[in-house]
């Protein structure tokens, strides 16, 4: 826009590391006797040891890597300004910024970066504690030979390890932090708006405006009631272009009946004297489970059992998520003025009912933990952090329970490397992005002129195909469809730009008024661009007399002409100054006047006059264009 590179968002696509073996905390003697596998006819010694076989499905032996954005498709260092939606939606940030030649601007809220923070460090401190020595790539190369999934990975070759914690510090450092509703000007050719979008805490919907177009980008919003601060609709509303993105992952999904699911099942598990783990985030939708989940015991009289919370940025995570106030719904805000903590998990924390450890070697954490229990610890993928140890110590032993809540991961990819298993699998996820119904909805209210979708959007998912409800359907706007890898042109005309008159030159004008209402006045004067600001100062005079302004206009005596030709008045000028034989023949944009005599043809059409005269010396076409100029309006 406006000759600016805008990125919005930066996802990292983590669905590559189910391809990959778990990472344990302490050497696995199960995943350390899988057998190799090789493709049938297949001898290539440099495939040797790279991929295993686990109850029929083929893995990598290798440290996991991940999908970063397509970097063929343009040029990192080109990019203007980076907007960041969520903490969700920052995770590649590193890969964009480092070693690219980036020299852009990324905004993000002062949530999105601190919690994005937390993922960010958690990721990484998750794959350095469990180091892989060798890395598998001559795979890549035989795709055509290996079994699906495998065979279907998506450009495997652009896979890439997890940045280092000195990456991930230079990349934070470039975020510069906005708060909501504040209008920033970027390099003086737009500006953006951070509005609140619902989903989690700090997460935003941009606005982009320029002089006399808007555009707006919707990405993980939610209408529901939880502790973010709701979803500010009037700021996106009548958009030039409204893109849409961030959707639920599970449409069939109810976020509420899964969270009752989930406390049903945790309690069922826990009175069979079964314990609970729930792989997750360390930020998000964890806190209400916290909280719902407390009260679900305590309504259960299971107030004795323990939750326990395990992440290498568990600490800063709950205490972080208590002096937010600002970007928390008004329920929790209030709280804050009582005062108490906006969180009841710093009551749990404080009463001994929740608590949290940064790893399972942690200092106090063999003495403070025992069963049954409910444990909450990462990776939702369960390829690497605690969740690897604890489905290993409880997998063979059916009274415990694993629920899934996080939507990213397929629950029976992420259980295919532990089968066979005895523990109970729940897959209770829960999504509070906008579903299908809540975003049609949506665009109906906010009444955009063109819409920007992916293609995903506008058929049914492919595990519901039946389901045609669950799809955006806006008869009413121009839809366009978008898909990954494919480059599309947005509907976006700029008509009109914002011109600035310095003051000595504006003094200088004598406006005519031309029609009540309207004033007109030429000027003379020095139009400079910087900075993509337009501005008209007073004109200077040559190298020699600089100090010399011009007149506004060249001469006192210059009129403009403007208006439509009356050709009635025009042909009775013409009879007075002596051409009689002018013939009026109406044409499709207006009249062709013949004066036969003088072999002369005048077109009028609604916006130009043209004369086509055979006279050599202009004597006519001098004098035909002084009557024509008494037939129009002046100023």
């Amino acid at each position: 826009m406006k000759e600016m590179t805008i990125m919005l968002d930066c996802g990292l696509s983590a669905q590559s590391i189910l391809n990959f073996l778990p990472l344990p905390l302490v050497p696995s003697p199960r995943l350390g006797s899988l057998s190799n596998w090789l493709p049938r006819d297949c001898n290539d010694p440099q495939l040797e040891g790279e991929l295993k076989e686990c109850h029929g499905r083929v893995f990598v032996d290798s440290a996991p890597e991940f999908c970063p954005p397509l970097g063929k498709l343009i040029d990192y260092s080109e990019i203007d300004v980076i907007l960041i939606s969520n903490y969700t939606a920052m995770l590649a940030l590193p890969y964009i910024t480092e070693g690219t030649g980036f020299h852009g601007i990324v905004y993000a809220t002062e949530p999105t970066l601190q919690i994005g923070k937390f993922y960010l460090e958690e990721l990484v401190q998750y794959l350095e504690q469990t180091p892989k020595a060798a890395l598998a790539s001559r795979w890549k190369e035989l795709l055509h030979l290996l079994p699906p999934p495998l065979s279907e990975s998506f450009k495997p070759r652009c896979w890439k390890q997890l940045y280092n914690l000195t990456t991930l510090s230079s990349s934070l450092a470039r975020i510069q932090t906005v708060g909501y509703n504040e209008k920033l000007d970027v390099y003086g050719a737009l500006k953006v708006t951070a509005v609140s979008s619902g989903y989690c805490l700090g997460s935003s919907n941009w606005v982009i405006n320029l002089d006399h177009e808007k555009v707006a980008y919707v990405s993980g919003s939610s209408t529901l009631t939880t502790h973010p601060r709701p979803m500010d609709q009037n700021a996106l509303k009548n958009a030039d272009l409204l893109i849409l993105s961030g959707l639920t992952q599970v449409p069939s999904s109810n976020p509420d009946s899964m969270l009752g699911e989930l406390c049903m099942t945790v309690v069922s598990t826990l009175r069979g004297n079964g314990s609970v783990l729930i792989p997750c985030y360390p930020s998000g939708v964890i806190y209400d489970l916290f909280e719902c989940l407390s009260a679900h015991l305590d309504s259960s009289s299971l107030s004795q059992i323990p939750m326990f919370f395990i992440s290498p940025v568990a600490d800063t995570s709950l205490a972080y998520s208590n002096i937010l106030a600002e970007w928390l719904s008004e329920v929790k805000q209030n709280r804050v003025f009582m005062p108490e903590e906006p969180f009841p998990h710093a009551y749990l924390v404080k009463m001994g009912r929740l608590k949290h450890f940064t790893h399972i070697y942690a200092n106090g954490f063999n003495t403070e933990f025992r069963m049954p229990c409910v444990v909450f610890c990462g990776h939702p993928s369960l390829r690497f952090g605690a969740s690897v140890h604890f489905v290993e110590l409880w997998g063979s032993n059916p009274a415990h329970t694993i629920i899934f809540t996080e939507p990213d991961f397929a629950y029976l990819d992420a259980l295919a490397p532990f089968q066979p298993l005895a523990m109970k699998a729940v897959h209770c996820p829960i999504d509070t992005s906008l579903n299908f119904v809540q975003a049609n909805k949506l665009v109906r209210e906010l009444k955009p002129a063109n819409l920007v979708l992916p293609d995903c959007y506008t058929v049914p998912p492919p595990s519901l195909p039946h389901r045609t409800d669950l799809v955006i359907q806006q008869a009413d706007h121009k839809v366009l469809v978008m898909k990954r890898g494919e480059v599309i042109s947005l509907p976006l005309k700029k008509k009109k730009v914002k011109v600035k008159l310095s003051a000595e030159l504006a003094s200088c004008l004598t406006p005519t008024q031309i029609k009540p209402g309207v004033m007109l006045s030429s000027l003379t004067g020095n139009l400079v661009v910087r900075d993509n600001h337009f501005d008209i100062k007073m004109f200077e005079g040559s190298e020699g007399d600089s100090n010399q302004l011009l007149p506004v206009k060249s001469s006192q005596n210059s009129q403009f002409e403007w208006g439509t030709v009356n050709v009635d008045l025009f042909v009775q000028r013409l009879n007075e100054e002596g051409i009689t034989d002018a013939k009026v023949e109406p044409s499709p944009s207006g009249y062709i006047i013949h004066l036969q005599n003088q072999d002369t043809v005048i077109q009028i059409d609604d916006r130009s006059t043209h004369i086509f005269c055979e006279e050599p010396d202009q004597k006519l076409r001098k004098h035909l264009r002084k009557v024509l100029s008494e037939c129009l309006n002046k100023f």
